[in-house]
């Protein structure tokens, strides 16, 4: 009788067999329900075979096996089998997690599987110039894999060089993945390619989108029905049958890795998805991820560059720095900025003030007796956000009323020390009554259809100054945007976090570009107590490639990625001596002393030592050679999996870790 072995989204290295008379090998990539303990569960089935180590006797007989979708293809099973290997992750939980919500339920609602509707008005196509017609005619899809970075300026117009090749892979009848890192990014970039392509099947994939619309674009993309799908990084994993294309903008992007469950990197992935299609991946990005950047340096890439504008009448915006060690600052705003906001009003034009701080204030405290307003669930401080009177902690997610007095000592004088972008935008629409201020962050943009109301009031001219996080730091086309002021930006300079210099020339150098995409010259004011600083120096050059040349001279000689790789055991318990008991005890286990190129770091508790009532701990291991550490990870991983541990601590591990 066959026997089924069933990938199942649970966190073990296994496959469970079922037996079931009329299955075949045909039936391999098919949905199955199966019993599972006291209930059924949904699984996928790996593989159809004669035998089992179990006797027959003792299997369970599957459920119905179910035909709705057609059998997920065999280039999909080998990438769920690359990136469970890869990352360590069951192989159960890497294919469940890429199936839409409604394809997991025992009893899915009935589902309308409709054609993505295509707009019926087309844009005209702009005039390339040299150096994106060069970046274009660089990429042959019909030539195989090949891997090309593309390096472009702020308003280069690389999303143009994205158009024109897919384009072409339309044109021969492929279908194209684009990737985006966040989804405040989608509206703009799926209108723009919507209208480029009005007779084409497009769909978005993101978290955002409800279940029964993500699963019709997933179905429309599987049957290839849809030939551009646009999502963030969960979208790596879609099954494409005609797939020709791989894009991947913003690739320098923190937001396609992974930080729970399966922690991958999307971008990552995408690069070996293409490798094994045999097709063109192309990543882009003004800031590239230095791991992308030594690829391209040592001809394992290929480098596209794109050194000026697109629009000819546009050029990159003058970077001052403002040294603020010996003047005087108001609510954190300099003079000299506060002249150069006012010039802009004057003008007409619009300033973009970025504080990469949600919130009115990072903590509330009181001066007579010390009380700071700290999260009781994590080693973190609740921020302040005055407009509704909460007190919320950021990483955990928990909720307090603003005390009218200190909890310690009762104080009536308790206050916000610090600012966030709440406080900046109240403390300015003060100094400036007759100006329309603007704040957009998290709080103020929560779903798809605020950021484009958002957006549409930005464009309309609805706005004279913007406040605003990371979210408008990149992708976004702003004309009579001519000015923008850096805030805060000194405290990532000396962080613990190696990778925190790399992150702050990114996240400065793409909000930086959102000036002077159009005829009207921008300008950049970055505030700093550190002018002398090399990092400032790049910024004001616009030299991404010689701070480049300098950080990677910096990680060779202190051993760090991309000249070692890495990998994080994270343990969480709700007493950190039982999660650094157990790492103590994983990184003692005998399976180390059988490889000897494999480095095992000394367990610590992670900068963020509490989450959520939960104590965490890591525990770091090197290695020079990317093979021998991949060839370490799984024999580790099945001994951690046998050490005796308390009923409440979870460990995980994170293979190429971002966060340390």
């Amino acid at each position: 009788m066959p026997v089924l072995r069933v990938a199942l989204d649970l966190p073990l290295h296994r496959l469970f067999d079922y037996v079931i008379p009329e299955a075949s090998t045909a039936d391999i990539g098919l949905r199955v329900r199966v019993p599972f303990g006291r209930g059924e569960k949904i699984g996928v089935i790996a593989e159809v075979v004669d035998s089992s180590e179990w006797p027959l006797a003792q299997l369970k007989p599957a459920g119905e096996i179910l035909r709705d979708v057609p059998p997920l293809p065999a280039d999909f099973l080998r990438l769920c089998h690359f990136a469970s290997g890869y990352y360590q992750a069951a192989f159960g939980e890497v294919v469940m997690q890429a199936l839409p919500v409604g394809l997991k339920r025992l009893d899915p609602p009935n589902r309308r599987n409709a054609r993505p509707g295509p707009l019926t008005a087309a844009i005209e196509r702009p005039v390339l110039t040299d150096e994106q017609t060069v970046a274009v005619e660089a990429i042959d899809p019909t030539a195989g894999f090949s891997a090309h970075l593309l390096h472009g300026v702020t308003g280069s117009g690389k999303t143009e060089v994205y158009l024109r090749l897919i384009e072409r892979a339309l044109a021969d009848g492929k279908q194209v993945l684009l990737l985006v890192p966040e989804i405040n990014l989608t509206p703009q970039l799926e209108g723009r390619v919507r209208a480029r392509f009005p007779e084409t099947g497009v769909v978005s994939l993101h978290s955002e989108l409800a279940e029964a619309a993500r699963e019709r674009n997933w179905r429309a993309a599987f049957a290839g029905e849809a030939s551009i799908v646009l999502g963030t990084r969960l979208s790596v994993f879609t099954p494409m049958p005609r797939l020709g294309l791989i894009v991947v903008d913003e690739e320098h992007d923190s937001s396609f890795k992974q930080q729970d469950g399966m922690r991958y990197s999307a971008r990552d992935v995408a690069v070996f998805r293409a490798h094994q299609l045999g097709i063109p991946i192309l990543l882009g990005s003004a800031t590239p991820s230095l791991e992308s950047w030594a690829n391209a340096q040592s001809k394992r890439y290929a480098m596209i560059t794109l050194r000026e504008r697109a629009n000819p009448e546009a050029t990159l915006p003058l970077v001052k720095l403002i040294d603020t060690r010996r003047m005087v600052i108001k609510d954190g705003v300099s003079e000299p900025l506060m002249a150069a906001i006012k010039l802009r009003l004057e003008r007409g034009e619009q300033s973009l003030i970025f504080l990469n701080r949600r919130g009115y204030a990072p903590v509330l405290s009181c001066t007579a007796c010390g009380w700071i307003s700290r999260c009781t669930r994590c080693a973190a401080n609740l921020v302040l956000h005055l407009a509704d009177r909460r007190l919320r902690c950021h990483h955990c997610g928990f909720e307090g009323h603003v005390p009218r007095a200190c909890p310690s000592c009762g104080n009536q004088d308790i206050l916000p020390f610090g600012r966030g972008t709440q406080r900046l935008e109240g403390w300015l629409q003060e100094q400036f009554p007759e100006a329309r201020v603007l704040r957009v962050d998290r709080d103020s943009v929560k779903s798809r259809k605020q950021w484009e109301a958002m957006l549409e009031r930005i464009h309309g001219g609805e706005a004279d100054i913007l406040v605003g996080t990371q979210m408008l730091a990149k992708g976004h086309d702003f004309p009579r945007l001519t000015l923008v002021g850096a805030l805060g930006a000194d405290s990532a300079l000396f962080a613990a976090d190696w990778r925190s210099p790399e992150r702050l020339f990114s996240q400065l150098m793409q909000v930086a570009g959102r000036a002077g995409r159009a005829e009207l010259k921008g300008e950049v004011l970055i505030q700093t107590e550190y002018p002398t600083h090399p990092l400032f120096a790049a910024l004001a050059a616009h030299d991404y490639p010689g701070f480049a040349a300098s950080l990677l001279k910096e990680r060779e000689q202190a051993g760090f990625p991309p000249y070692a790789f890495q990998a994080m055991l994270r343990a969480e318990a709700p007493d950190m001596a039982d999660s650094i008991a157990f790492l103590k005890t994983a990184a003692t286990l005998p399976v180390i002393q059988q490889h000897e190129n494999v480095l095992i770091y000394d367990p610590v508790p992670m900068k963020l030592s509490r989450v959520a009532n939960l104590d965490r701990g890591q525990l770091l291991v090197e290695s020079g050679s990317r093979p021998v550490l991949q060839a370490f990870l799984p024999r580790w991983r099945e001994a951690i999996e046998g050490i005796k541990s308390p009923s409440r601590l979870r460990w995980h591990i994170e293979v190429d870790p971002l966060e340390f």
